[in-house]
């Protein structure tokens, strides 16, 4: 019965390819696809829905449409996917390109227009398929730079257009524009106790187990002795051809004496499901050390599609008399394959003394309101993944909430009593996290005098003032200058608290277009916009953060 159902799941899995068209779209780029990110990639808060096609650490290259449709939806963000243009085609799918530099030709026309009559570098539009139907292979923009991108490369991505669930590009037949000989790496394996009264090798606290390799590539891991229940995580890369970033993998199965006991496989899914990445790794393995580690466990159902399949998700029961060998498989999306084994044997030996563990015990499905001297904390319910142990305390006006890294699926509320405050400093109060001597900034909200805000993390927490105005420096035009040999004016800005919130530029008293990048804080405007005047010009910028502080620069130049 078990291999039929593995033979069904299996054939399931097959038809569910078959349905995507391997030849309808072609490659958004004319260059060879060469992947810095790979879909479903494990990110901070969420998996990648996309993949990213390296453009050789240059922008400015043509970006085509990957079959006929036509611009159903543009955006302009500056953090996101910068410049992004969206593409529905007859099929039933979207294609999305994001991180551009420009668009091409009447829609770079369109989206300017529309920038200056909502005078505003951020604008978005939903569009009919009559204002710009596209045929397979039409240009529709340059590969950039823009918002939320660490370097140059094309994000390209593939929906459903019905439901907008996120679909892996290999599935379309972009695997047959990349190279890939290389296995994928698993450069560690944790073993993990599933409750307290189970032991690790002694201890009832996760380890990390010694892997051998073999004279067939695969890996043998040192024996795990146990007497109870315990679940294990992997910390695994994959890498292409020639290409020697640290891409994610495609697929990891799991067997339990070659019965097939958990697994998942980044095909689809939903946006929503992306937050519930907190809680697929070891969330405080990541907080503690930047490492991510794929748990082959849960214990407790969430709603994450990849692992919904699995019936046994709650780790490895190890009985006496009994031995056992747990197989990992770590593939990538052409086939390459890593293996490791790990053999388990019971034994009931004496715990080593076990940490200490917090002062509240938080039941995952209840709410809490914690109030203290002029703090207050509430939980709403099923804030977290499974009951956990917290220490929360107040102490000179600073809220210190330490935890054993819990994931959380949405938000806590924090709030400050501030009628101490005077009504100016409550204007320009925050709620402020705690990093060493660095205070980040957490969007507030004021009813009478208490001062709230949903947070999603554990840490040290205050409440601080931000009277200090925006910095705006290094413009590459100065009083009197003339610009006329310059394609663009550039102007820096910066705030140290809250953050920028605004800013707006003016020519002689009109709006105009200044694009921002915030990873570089420069302002940029384009000369050949047209709205300098020839003779002198009076330029102004106002720039305010999101505590209403502004500061306004001026200058004058000829052109």
């Amino acid at each position: 019965m078990k291999k039929l159902i593995t033979i069904y799941f299996l054939f399931a899995t097959v038809i569910l390819f078959a349905q995507y068209p391997k030849d309808y779209f072609r490659s958004p780029l004319d260059i060879p696809i060469n992947l810095s990110g790979t879909f479903g990639e494990l990110r901070t808060n969420h998996f990648h829905s996309g993949i990213d096609i390296r453009t050789n650490n240059v922008e400015g290259l043509p970006v085509y449409a990957a079959a006929d449709g036509y611009v159903s939806r543009i955006k302009v963000s500056v953090f996101g996917y910068g410049k992004a243009i969206y593409i529905t085609h007859p099929n039933g799918y979207t294609s999305v390109y994001g991180h551009l530099q420009k668009y091409e030709g009447k829609i770079e026309e369109y989206i300017k227009n529309l920038q200056y009559k909502e005078k505003n570098y951020e604008v978005e539009a939903y569009l009919y398929p009559t204002v710009f139907p596209i045929k397979k292979g039409d240009i529709i923009a340059y590969s950039g730079n823009s918002g939320g991108s660490a370097g140059p490369h094309l994000h390209f991505e593939f929906r459903d257009t019905y439901t907008e669930k996120i679909i892996n590009p290999m599935a379309f037949g972009m695997n047959r524009l990349i190279r890939d000989d290389k296995v994928p790496e698993v450069s560690s394996v944790m073993v993990y106790p599933m409750n307290d009264s189970t032991m690790v090798n002694k201890s009832n606290a996760p380890i990390a187990l010694t892997l051998l390799k073999q004279p067939d590539g695969s890996y043998l891991s040192n024996k795990v002795c146990t007497n109870g229940v315990v679940g294990f995580a992997i910390n695994s890369y994959d890498q292409l051809t020639n290409i020697y970033n640290k891409n994610g993998v495609y697929k990891v199965q799991a067997f339990l004496n070659g019965t097939p006991h958990f697994g998942y496989q980044f095909d689809t899914f939903a946006f929503d499901e992306s937050k519930h990445i907190n809680y697929f790794i070891d969330f405080k393995k990541f907080k503690l050390l930047k490492q991510r580690y794929q748990k082959l466990f849960s214990k407790v159902p969430y709603p994450l599609s990849l692992v919904q399949e699995n019936k046994k998700t709650s780790g490895v029961q190890v009985k006496k008399n009994n031995s056992y060998n747990y197989k990992i498989e770590v593939s990538d999306y052409h086939g390459n394959k890593t293996i490791v084994n790990i053999p388990l044997e019971y034994k009931d030996e004496p715990l080593l003394p076990q940490t200490s563990k917090g002062k509240y015990l938080i039941k995952a499905k209840n709410d809490y309101n914690f109030e203290f001297e002029t703090s207050s904390v509430y939980f709403p319910p099923n804030l977290f993944y499974e009951n956990c142990f917290l220490n929360i305390e107040e102490t000179n006006g600073i809220l210190l909430m330490d935890s054993n890294y819990e994931a959380m699926q949405s938000a806590m509320t924090i709030s400050f009593d501030i009628s101490k405050l005077s009504e100016e400093e409550q204007k320009k109060a925050f709620i402020a996290g705690i990093n060493g001597y660095q205070l980040e900034y957490n969007n507030s909200f004021r009813k009478g005098n208490t001062l709230s805000a949903k947070i999603k993390s554990f840490g040290k927490f205050k409440v601080a003032l931000d009277k200090t105005p925006p910095r705006v420096f290094n413009p590459n035009f100065v009083e009197g200058s003339n610009v006329s040999k310059l394609n663009t004016l550039t102007i820096s800005i910066s705030d140290m608290l809250s953050g920028i919130d605004s800013f707006n530029a003016y020519l002689n008293d009109e709006w105009i277009l200044m694009e921002y990048d915030y990873k570089t804080k420069k302002l940029t405007h384009n000369i050949f916009d047209g709205k300098i005047k020839p003779g002198l010009n009076a330029f102004k910028l106002i720039v305010t953060d999101k505590l209403n502080n502004s500061t306004t620069f001026t200058s004058n130049f000829t052109y």
